[in-house]
């Protein structure tokens, strides 16, 4: 079973008006609520994709549900731990840009924090844990290290995808992927990145540091895999971006379903690149028709 953590889930509130006039009344030309955060994402292109998986983490209120609701509507299993306050819910604002305005979330008790730790100690050596997004401030820090502890305890594998200390702290305990694009790739290093060599030589230091694949997202250039036994590049296949929402979780979602599956990394950056590039493509997250469809167009070569 592969299994998503979201500690910070959100409702997407995505508004879109002609013209921004600030203080003035606006009228929407378009509105749309979606389940947001990079694990919920993940499960929904898993599920998309055939793959079975179940979504953990923390959901309140009626905001909470309305996730819930939607999930159980996709066929995703879910057992959240329930907190007192509302999940929160971030805007989308769209006006010829794009500004968002991104809620605080909830506060999270320690007996709520437990109850997910407990739940990871049913895992098994056949799971995979997919740990993605911020860590909420009532959590503290330290909250991936704890759930990494017990995964490593139970012989499971993990993914994360965060960024800054949090990442550099994971690295240590051999996560099976790690997703940095070409940005925060430089900022973990502190560097600046002039190209494909730089992008590899740092990929292999993230290696050195426990990494076993790191999949590293350069937006139109494209995606590079880097592993112990070699580096390789898949194109980016044509079409129109219509949204940056939820492209590297969807890059994820189809790497990791598909190495679960196959244990080809060849086959999974080849599935992984066309479900970003599907979502990119699409308004809400990729649906596997468009996946499919653009399947034919990546290629997948050793640099």
């Amino acid at each position: 079973m592969i299994y998503t953590v979201t500690l910070n889930p959100s409702i997407d509130y995505i508004v879109e008006v002609e013209d921004l006039k600030l203080d003035a009344l606006n009228r929407m030309k378009r509105d749309l609520k979606l389940p947001g955060g990079k694990g919920i994402n993940v499960s929904r292109i898993l599920s998309r994709l055939g793959v079975e998986n179940t979504a953990w983490g923390f959901l309140g209120g009626f905001t909470g549900r309305f996730i819930e609701d939607v999930l159980k509507s996709e066929s995703i299993v879910t057992d959240f731990v329930n907190v007192q306050d509302d999940t929160r819910i971030n805007i989308k604002l769209k006006h010829g840009g794009e500004t968002e305005i991104n809620g605080q979330g909830p506060q999270i008790g320690d007996k709520e924090a437990h109850a997910l730790v407990e739940k990871l100690r049913a895992l098994t050596e056949e799971d995979i844990v997919v740990l993605s997004g911020s860590v909420p401030p009532s959590l503290g820090g330290s909250f991936y290290d704890r759930l990494i502890a017990v995964i490593k305890e139970r012989g499971a594998k993990f993914v994360i995808d965060t960024t800054g200390d949090a990442l550099l702290q994971a690295l240590p305990h051999g996560p099976l992927l790690v997703k940095p694009n070409h940005h925060e790739l430089a900022e973990l290093f502190g560097v600046e990145i002039e190209g494909q060599e730089d992008l590899i030589k740092y990929g292999r230091k993230l290696l050195e540091k426990g990494a076993k694949n790191v999949l590293i997202s350069m937006a139109g250039d494209g995606a590079l895999l880097v592993t112990e036994e070699q580096v390789y590049h898949a194109n980016v296949p044509k079409g129109e971006v219509r949204n940056s929402v939820g492209a590297g979780d969807s890059m994820i979602a189809g790497f990791v379903g598909t190495l679960a599956k196959t244990n080809n990394p060849l086959e999974a950056l080849r599935t992984g690149t066309a479900s970003g590039s599907a979502t990119a493509f699409s308004d809400d997250l990729a649906e596997r028709a468009k996946i499919d469809s653009l399947l034919s167009q990546v290629q997948v070569n050793p640099v």
